[in-house]
């Protein structure tokens, strides 16, 4: 597996215009990700691009930043283009189900990466975090760390993205185990720092009595950090991530971030496009399970040193 360094990614972002021309002999292949001002989603466009690039392909990469109307006017200029696939991270579980399709009725296979659609049978692929699993291993460790008895706050993500409910209902399934563990305020922030920052705000005031955070994604954990700092109790309450994000990573590092799950996005999204040029090439799934599950890591303060590039953790 090739690792991508932070360096490189960024290499890669500036020299894509030079590149384009020497490497569009395969034809094109369309990325159209949620939304590049993520690290998680700048690293999934970037490692999927740089990956077709390799195998000889044009590749661009828009993002839809979760508006399905943006969404399909990107996947109709795919189509327009002559796009040979399409990888695409759907922004909504039901509503990207009507792109998907029309790519596909067009003759672009599509590959989907990170998010699912609540329909099978019609994208080629569809390869994600094994969310279910990673909320597990978080929240063990959650539970490890804080113990049998707290009162706790959850940051739930977007709920037109079934990762969010998956990890609350992961969360849900070992912290239910601990009658002492009670939850007392579970904000929507969407997977966005600002509003974890503001929600966090807002439950200091109404509620400040509680030790720990769970959080669906690191975005929000950091906002809920960031509003902890600031009322001065963040050397109180315990704060858990997921995604495995840079700024995670150094959050560990501050002692600010108990820990965070690694999703495998490097991993994945370079699989996506190693199997739509197969697909491309032999007219039949590298894979037959459309569904494909990869497994998330755990960063704790034990191992972050094994964080070796974006979203990268070395065994």
């Amino acid at each position: 597996m090739i690792k991508f360094t932070k360096r490189a990614l960024m290499a890669a972002a500036v020299s894509l215009p030079m590149m384009a021309t020497a490497a569009s002999a395969e034809g094109l292949i369309s990325i159209i990700v949620t939304d590049p001002a993520n690290p998680y989603w700048f690293t999934e466009g970037q490692v999927a691009k740089a990956t077709a690039e390799e195998l000889g392909y044009e590749a661009t990469v828009a993002a839809h930043k979760g508006d399905t109307n943006v969404e399909s006017n990107l996947v109709d200029a795919a189509i327009t283009n002559g796009a040979k696939a399409i990888i695409l991270d759907p922004a909504n579980a039901d509503g990207s189900v009507g792109v998907v399709r029309k790519a596909t009725e067009a003759g672009i296979p599509v590959f989907l990466v990170n998010a699912e659609i609540n329909e099978s049978g019609i994208a080629i692929g569809q390869l994600v975090s094994n969310n279910a699993q990673g909320a597990a291993i978080g929240a063990v460790q959650w539970q490890e760390m804080v113990g049998d008895e707290a009162n706790y706050v959850e940051f739930f993500g977007n709920p037109a993205d079934n990762n969010a409910a998956t990890r609350s209902n992961g969360y849900k399934t070992v912290l239910s185990q601990y009658p002492g563990l009670v939850k007392v305020a579970e904000e929507v922030a969407n997977w966005d720092r600002t509003q974890g920052y503001n929600k966090m705000q807002s439950i200091i005031q109404a509620n400040p009595d509680f030790t720990a955070v769970i959080s669906g994604n690191d975005e929000m954990a950091l906002g809920a950090i960031a509003a902890l700092k600031e009322a001065g109790m963040l050397d109180k309450v315990l704060v858990g991530g997921f995604d495995g994000s840079p700024d995670a990573v150094d959050a560990i590092k501050a002692g600010e971030m108990a820990y965070t799950v690694l999703q495998p996005v490097a991993v994945f999204s370079r699989e996506a496009v190693i199997q739509a040029d197969h697909y491309i090439k032999n007219g039949k799934p590298m894979v037959d399970q459309e569904k494909q599950l990869f497994d998330c890591l755990l960063i704790t303060a034990d191992n972050v040193d094994k964080y070796t590039g974006p979203f990268t953790l070395s065994q």
